[in-house]
């Protein structure tokens, strides 16, 4: 290559300096040919995979992907929920989503609540006081993050015309949910059922709009008490589910604690909670 280069800038001939290049090259290719790896004389082409190996990956990269990836994947572990289990398993992006009517307990409440639960662990030991109440106005539906802004916009529009109104839940039922894998008291609505349904028709019409599943055509609308795990509707049935509703019956003023405001409606979706005032 120096010599070509000489050639090239010692000559005024465009001639001469094409030729001394030409041979420069036919003398790399004729000493290279016979040349290979062993011989320790050959070079592989420029851009070669030959000449760059592959390295291998360190350990510390292969661990920051195997890292992120088990922080994203979620184990449903049924023994740090009180033995509950998830209606459809977790998946990264969707999020379980609820519509309902919220209940904040007075301390009336709560000590009804107490004697409820006395009552029915005589039945079933295991049975444990919720400790948050409302009444549901959907079924429990899956909702894609990024639908989560739209959705909440229809919902508001949709409720905005609804006024306060006063329900009443006075009558002990037992629940299942659909697996049979949890059983529930509550107690179920005896008046403002019809508010009701009117607010759960326009529900319905919001899902439609995401393709998601509307509420039960003849809904039951409760109110949770107590919950356990296992289909145990046969023990807290019949004769336990009288002497509560005795109890309910029974409890001092209860027909005016149980008639109780309805003024919002909620909406929760993972961790976020988004409130509607009613006018």
């Amino acid at each position: 290559m120096r010599a070509a280069l000489v050639d090239y800038s010692s000559s005024g001939s465009e001639g001469e300096s094409e030729a001394g290049a030409a041979r420069e090259r036919s003398k790399r290719s004729s000493g290279d040919a016979g040349a290979g790896p062993k011989g320790g004389r050959g070079l592989s082409p420029p851009g070669s995979r030959a000449a760059m190996p592959s390295l291998p990956l360190p350990d510390s990269v292969r661990r920051m992907f195997r890292d992120q990836e088990e922080k994203e994947k979620v184990v449903d572990d049924c023994s740090k929920h009180e033995g509950r289990l998830r209606t459809f398993p977790h998946e990264r992006g969707n999020w379980a989503t609820h519509v309902y009517l919220p209940y904040k307990a007075v301390e009336d409440f709560l000590d009804l609540l107490q004697l409820l639960l006395i009552c029915g662990r005589t039945y079933v030991p295991p049975l444990m006081g919720q400790e948050e109440f409302h009444i549901s106005l959907s079924q429990g539906v899956v909702l894609r993050h990024h639908w989560i802004n739209s959705f909440i916009q229809s919902l508001k529009e949709r409720m905005a015309s609804y006024h306060r109104f006063i329900f009443r839940a006075d009558q002990v039922k037992i629940y299942t949910n659909e697996t049979k894998t949890r059983t529930f008291v509550g107690l179920e609505v005896s008046s403002g059922h019809s508010q009701m349904m009117e607010m759960v028709s326009e529900v319905d019409e919001v899902m439609k709009e995401f393709n998601l599943m509307p509420f039960y055509k003849d809904p039951s609308f409760h109110m949770s008490l107590a919950w356990c795990v296992g289909n145990m509707s046969e023990a807290l049935g019949g004769q336990c589910m009288q002497e509560m509703q005795e109890i309910v019956d029974g409890f001092e003023d209860s027909s005016h604690l149980l008639q109780i405001p309805g003024t919002e409606v909620r909406c929760k979706s993972g961790n976020k909670v988004f409130s509607f005032p009613l006018r």
